[in-house]
């Protein structure tokens, strides 16, 4: 990989701050370097969307922020944008599963539904999907396919590293790890059991209780709880994690005629270019220890500039072609979200998907409704009756709406909601519904007729 290429791929991931930090860290070192003062009349980074078409932007050549210099890539190719279809740089947690399924001898059915496990798996490492969901998902590909088949991938995709990803809930991601070990371990035996039966018992009251419970000795047991303890509470949160932050839109959206027009936030978009004066003083033959700093300043300068734009139009591209598939959500809120995954948006703009994955991480869009993070506007499907997809953000909005709306001192059970989406075309399990209320901290139905 070039350094440029490196450049491009880091500064593609960095969030609103951190690229704010590292632009004026470079106007400091880099002589070269002068900052605009004066923002142009128009912004010229933006594009807009009319009904469900993109229109062509208006201008994106950002030639007023940098002195223009011709791209070339590999074998001389001209127009070379360093960031398309390059999967490199700091991996996801997605990326890194993925890329280990392509030595595991999966077949093409296999691979499917490996692939759709692992895009439910959350940055913790858990899966955030019901698997008969994920089957329902799939089901118009693999209209055969049987929840067992999802539930033997699904063991498999919980092998691979880190171990025990993809798990449910905390007792499985122990179970799945602990397994791991040589089966002479000392304590592993009890070890399992206490995860899959006393982890509550444990968190509640102890070793001693848990030995009471299991009916045996407190050193064997204390033994056994050590091991478990050892275990990653949160396997996935190893693999490219990141720290709170100030959520600084990178992208404003705004209605403007009846058109919705998608821009860079010129409080973010960098403000640089080549300083003419001492662009000039760099001569072509002259050898001199002075002029070949000069020299080499320019160059990295060049490549600073080209990597800002290549961030800044690779960023345009992929916000617009999201609002272009959200404008339901723009127009009508959460219940008109639509169904996205990053590898729709990777073909439409011909982008290697590991691209769109660092464009939607830690990049937030400022939208009439709020402020929202990229990955916010991606979301699994769930099939409805008359053939078409619906969201999961939809449905949980749905789901809060239904709940909001219900009868005083009569709430809707999971099942009296699933009874109701179904009858909207929605076809959810009881349990889904559950998955779903609880993602969302709102009390059992039982809880909620206490409280009222």
């Amino acid at each position: 990989m070039t350094p440029q290429l490196q450049q491009a791929i880091r500064l593609l991931q960095l969030p609103a701050v951190e690229l704010q930090a590292e632009v004026q860290q470079a106007f400091e070192e880099n002589p070269m370097l002068e900052q605009v003062e004066e923002r142009p009349e128009e912004d010229p980074a933006m594009e807009s969307v009319s009904g469900s078409e993109t229109d062509s932007p208006v201008e994106t050549t950002w030639d007023d922020l940098y002195t223009p210099t011709t791209r070339s890539g590999p074998a001389g190719e001209t127009d070379y944008d360093p960031l398309e279809n390059r999967g490199a740089g700091e991996e996801t947690l997605h990326e890194h599963l993925l890329w280990q399924l392509q030595f595991t001898g999966l077949g093409p059915r296999d691979l499917a539904i490996a692939t759709a496990v692992i895009d439910a798996v959350d940055d913790d490492g858990y899966l955030s999907l019901p698997v008969e969901e994920i089957r329902a998902g799939l089901s118009g590909s693999l209209p055969d396919l049987q929840t067992e088949e999802v539930e033997a991938v699904l063991h498999l995709v919980q092998q691979l590293d880190p171990v025990g990803c993809a798990a449910r809930d905390l007792a499985e991601t122990l179970r799945v790890q602990l397994s791991q070990l040589p089966s002479t371990t000392p304590g592993l035996t009890l070890a399992l059991r206490i995860a899959a039966e006393h982890l509550d018992l444990l968190g509640r009251r102890g070793v001693d209780a848990v030995a009471r419970a299991l009916r045996a000795g407190r050193d064997e047991t204390a033994l056994a709880v050590r091991l478990i303890r050892r275990m990653d509470p949160r396997p996935g949160a190893r693999i490219g994690g990141s720290q709170a932050e100030f959520a600084v839109p990178d992208v404003l959206v705004r209605k403007i005629d009846g058109t919705w027009r998608v821009e860079l936030n010129p409080d973010v978009a960098p403000r640089l270019r080549i300083n003419p004066y001492y662009a000039g003083l760099v001569r072509r033959a002259d050898q001199s220890a002075e002029n070949r700093y000069l020299r080499s300043q320019l160059q990295e300068a060049r490549w600073f500039l080209r990597s800002l734009q290549s961030r800044g139009e690779t960023l345009l591209r992929v916000a617009t072609a999201i609002v272009s598939r959200q404008r339901p959500f723009l127009e009508y809120g959460e219940q008109a979200m639509r169904p996205l995954v990053l590898r729709e948006i990777a073909e439409e703009l011909d982008l290697h998907e590991s691209t769109v994955s660092r464009v939607t991480t830690r990049k937030y869009m400022h939208t009439p409704r709020g402020v929202f993070e990229f990955k916010y506007f991606f979301s699994s499907h769930v099939n409805t009756a008359d053939g078409g997809t619906c969201s999961a953000t939809a449905i949980r909005a749905l789901i809060r709406k239904l709940i909001a709306e219900e009868p005083p001192g009569r709430p809707l059970s999971d099942s009296r909601i699933a009874a109701i989406l179904s009858e909207r075309g929605i076809e959810v399990a009881r349990r889904t519904v559950a998955k779903y209320r609880e993602s969302m901290q709102i009390p059992s139905s039982t809880e909620r007729r206490k409280s009222a």
